[in-house]
């Protein structure tokens, strides 16, 4: 197969003509080429007089040509990627994964097919009860602690973008889209340089994930939590659970710990186990909202209503003198902000959106980074006091009944509380608050924001718009510790534990996740061959 990068195609362009484009580049007859399908497509908006699309192709073609086709210096003969599951023994007990997210998902379905049969543990509940659950939070403000936004079949990644670029290079990435793909995700994902599935997908695929690892022999326990892991000869050698049956043991040698970011009596539990731990910076600050058309115009220029063009999106990041960083993430053109709370009197918000990306306002996390400096404490478990501290203070800004403190960009600057909206109407349910943001967040938070809200607009116009809202607080981007393990993925302290994905403090997103638990599970397929 030769994959030729660098390939221009036009906004108008069809799957039909990738053949011609691909002999251009190549310099043969198009009848000599058998296929050509995109490898990864993203768009080139830097002249906006010339948008256009920017691909790669992979191409086969009959033989005679090959050596032709070889000399071409933006071509290069590959060959396509197949994943294969380590060769294993059969456990003599079976492999625990406490978590239902990405990392805990992939790690299950790798151990599944491998003929593992992997019992799951997950303190939330499958996908559709949890959906229901969420969408009666949003609508009454009353949550459920144990299925919401951050627990649940899924992971906090159900309730978002779906998004499932990633900074990894890691080669698994391939098998991961693959997976999704085969799954029921849109099968762009596997070219689009920015690909995502979208919540409303997205929940669908990971049923489909679930309903294969049980196929295989898998278990997946809903609305059970991990209370105890049971060592002996620092070896683990069984876990506790908790559900409505009452407490109960799962005898195994291997503990697959993917409990997310907000799994926050885990880390207690852990902490009060002797497994090692340490501080992690990690960062907070608040969701901008603008006008999904506005941030159209400004990526696109007059390309903005071309059909062919998806809802634009913006990745921003300044340094400030201070030393601080700011910078958006995980942001959600044409999406909403939404209530993402996990304990009672405290409140979170995250961003989501559907696969079309259709809705009026663009959103996003604007973060300053937070070290553990900014804790004022050794305690292990400090960056997650002041996470509470800060969702507190939002929650009691907001009202209760987790309304969230809004609040315009153009006030925020001028240190005044809002008193009215502007044209951009704010997405969050169950409701809002207009006030003064800066009352439920650190002043260096507060500080950095606005010097750095100042410097992104400059970079893109509109982005700090007067009217643009901003909705406090988004606290959850990642975990504020790390459970240390060592090169073999296995925990500093217990053999057969295996700290993995965001709450161990090793992956950022879904995709980084999922690898992160793939390589999890090879590790105990492999250690099974010794």
């Amino acid at each position: 197969m030769i994959r030729i990068n660098g390939i221009s195609l036009p906004l108008d362009y069809n799957d039909n003509q990738l053949k011609q484009y691909a002999a251009k580049a190549l310099r043969i007859n198009v009848n000599s080429v058998i296929s050509a399908s995109l490898y990864k497509r993203s768009i080139d908006a830097r002249d906006k007089r010339n948008i256009h699309f920017s691909a790669a192709l992979d191409v086969h073609i009959s033989g005679n040509e090959m050596k032709a086709a070889a000399k071409s210096s933006k071509a290069n003969v590959t060959e396509e990627y197949n994943y294969i599951i380590p060769a294993s023994k059969k456990l003599n007990k079976p492999p625990v994964i406490i978590g239902f997210g990405p990392c805990g998902l992939f790690a299950g379905l790798i151990l599944a097919k491998a003929g593992q049969e992997p019992v799951i543990i997950e303190r939330g509940r499958d996908v559709d009860s949890r959906t229901r659950d969420v969408s009666s939070f949003w609508k009454t403000g009353i949550l459920d602690t144990s299925s919401n936004v951050q627990f649940g079949e899924g992971g906090a990644g159900t309730f978002s973008d779906g998004k499932l670029n990633t900074g990894t290079k890691d080669k698994r990435i391939r098998k991961i889209l693959e997976e999704f793909v085969s799954h029921g995700a849109p099968k762009d994902i596997l070219y689009l340089s920015k690909p995502h599935i979208g919540t409303d997908k997205l929940k669908e695929t990971v049923k489909n994930i679930r309903n294969e690892i049980i196929r295989y022999g898998g278990k997946v326990l809903f609305e059970t939590t991990l209370t105890d892991i049971i060592c002996k000869n620092n070896n683990i050698k069984a876990v506790e659970i908790k559900n409505n049956n009452g407490y109960s043991r799962i005898e195994t040698d291997n503990v697959i710990l993917a409990i997310g970011h907000s799994a926050r009596d885990t880390f207690q539990m852990l902490l009060n186990k002797g497994i090692k731990m340490e501080q992690k910076a990690f960062s907070m600050g608040v969701r901008i909202e603008q006008l999904q058309e506005k941030i159209n115009h400004q990526q696109y220029g007059d390309f903005f209503r071309n059909r062919r063009l998806p809802a634009a999106d913006y990745k921003l990041a300044v340094h400030l003198k201070n030393g601080r960083g700011v910078y958006t993430f995980c942001m959600c053109p044409g999406g909403s902000v939404v209530a993402a709370a996990s304990e009672n009197g405290r409140l979170v918000t995250n961003g989501m959106s559907e696969y079309a990306r259709d809705l009026k306002n663009a959103n996003s996390a604007v973060l300053v980074n937070v070290t553990p400096e900014d804790f004022r404490s050794q305690d292990i478990l400090a960056g997650v006091e002041l996470q509470r501290a800060v969702e507190a203070k939002a929650f009691e800004c907001g009202g209760g009944g987790y309304k969230a403190p809004v609040q315009r960009v153009g006030d925020f600057l001028r240190k005044t509380p809002s008193k009215a909206l502007g044209e951009v109407i704010p997405t969050y349910k169950p409701g809002y608050q207009l006030t003064d943001i800066g009352l439920c967040l650190p002043e260096y938070i507060t500080d950095s924001l606005r010097e750095g809200l100042i410097q992104m607009n400059n970079r893109l116009k509109g982005f700090a718009d007067y009217d643009a809202v901003l909705t406090a607080v988004e606290s959850r981007s990642s975990s504020p510790v790390r459970i240390l393990r060592g090169e073999n993925m296995q925990s500093v302290s217990v053999t057969g534990l295996y700290p993995c994905g965001e709450g161990a403090g090793y992956a950022g997103g879904i995709m980084s996740a999922a690898v992160d638990g793939i390589k999890a599970a090879e590790e105990i397929l492999l250690r099974s061959d010794k």
